[in-house]
């Protein structure tokens, strides 16, 4: 095997956007068994958390979690570093700590070397080295396309959870990641993107979420998710469905990734940003006058996006300094929480 394959190529989407449309998902997950008869299960499917979590006892709760996807690279060690960061940061996302984790692993063994498989097995290992946990097994198997992440299991005390369903009326809300990720993505598959926009790519999909387990148990922090698949708009709906809450989102106030708004102006998109908006776009109160281009990357899939905090206004600043001194630089409020019916409106 002499011939360097582009890793992307061999897959029919990539990172976040390989997920099932929220819609989809709904319509699969509506015949699923109640949980409410096992008592010690704190968080299930009912509210689009990031993780299951476990009671074990008065200090402690298991979070479990499993992510993995298609590449959204080439280069197969940044593959498994974006992917490993992508499933860690669902447990950082419910205030936990992650504790190990385990590799699932597709691979074309047919068409991938043995050497190419290691690399991206090496980038995820790394990450997880990064984060303090060890990979401690995994399963495999010979698939079409490849396929790569974790099962992520972290420890959070009961009481500083951190779920959708605790956010609160009159809470702002913090976005700590620039957007476009997708957008990034769609450019690299195109051969659109430029060196700077490739390095803010793989810069903002390997930058771990662990400020997410200081956030919990925090004053005045209520709810916390991260952005991914379903992009900036489906997680935000997530969360008022959750807390049975209505958001108000300002169109301009996330900040950017370089290029991306030269990209979407010019068309650039995924798939996913499409099905994400024919998804939930019912629930969604969109100005008159926003192009389709600001949409879009508002439904964008975020492949190990950042993280969305919902939190009283009197803190809000405390949180954002916390945030940046921890390296997110392009944190902001994006919007904020309101009482009324699950939906959003974009203003601005």
């Amino acid at each position: 095997m002499t011939d360097p394959i582009r890793l992307t190529s061999l897959a029919h989407g990539g990172g976040c956007g390989c997920k099932l449309a929220p819609g989809v998902l709904k319509d699969i997950l509506s015949g699923m068994p109640a949980t409410a008869i096992f008592p010690q299960l704190m968080v299930g499917t009912e509210t689009s958390d990031d993780a299951a979590v476990w009671r074990l006892n008065d200090s402690q709760a298991l979070v479990a979690t499993t992510d993995f996807f298609m590449p959204v690279v080439d280069d197969p060690f940044e593959f498994g570093r974006i992917a490993a960061t992508n499933a860690l940061s669902d447990v950082y996302a419910m205030g936990a700590t992650p504790i190990f984790a385990l590799a699932i692993v597709g691979m074309p063994v047919d068409k991938l070397a043995p050497a190419t498989i290691r690399a991206i097995l090496e980038g995820g290992a790394s990450v997880c080295a990064a984060a303090g946990v060890p990979v401690a097994g995994g399963h495999s198997i010979d698939s079409v396309e490849p396929i790569y992440g974790l099962v992520a299991l972290g420890l959070v005390h009961p009481d500083k959870l951190l779920k959708n369903a605790a956010a609160r009326a009159g809470d702002v809300l913090i976005l700590t990641k620039g957007l476009g990720v997708g957008i990034l993505s769609a450019a690299f598959k195109q051969e659109k993107l430029d060196a700077e926009g490739y390095a803010a790519l793989i810069a903002s999909t390997t930058q771990l979420n662990v400020v997410g387990a200081e956030l919990a148990g925090m004053a005045g922090v209520s709810a916390l998710t991260d952005v991914t698949g379903f992009g900036l708009l489906g997680h935000a709906l997530e969360m008022c469905r959750g807390a049975g809450l209505a958001a108000e989102l300002d169109a301009h106030a996330p900040v950017l990734l370089p290029g991306v708004e030269a990209l979407a102006r010019e068309g650039v998109r995924t798939g996913a940003s499409g099905r994400n908006w024919v998804s939930y776009g019912d629930d969604v109160r969109l100005p008159g006058d926003l192009p389709d281009w600001r949409r879009d990357i508002l439904c964008d899939p975020q492949t190990s996006g950042g993280l969305l905090i919902a939190v009283a206004p009197e803190v809000a600043e405390a949180v954002l300094d916390l945030v940046r001194a921890r390296g997110f630089d392009r944190a902001v409020v994006v919007g904020r929480l309101k009482a009324g019916s699950p939906q959003v409106t974009v203003v601005g």
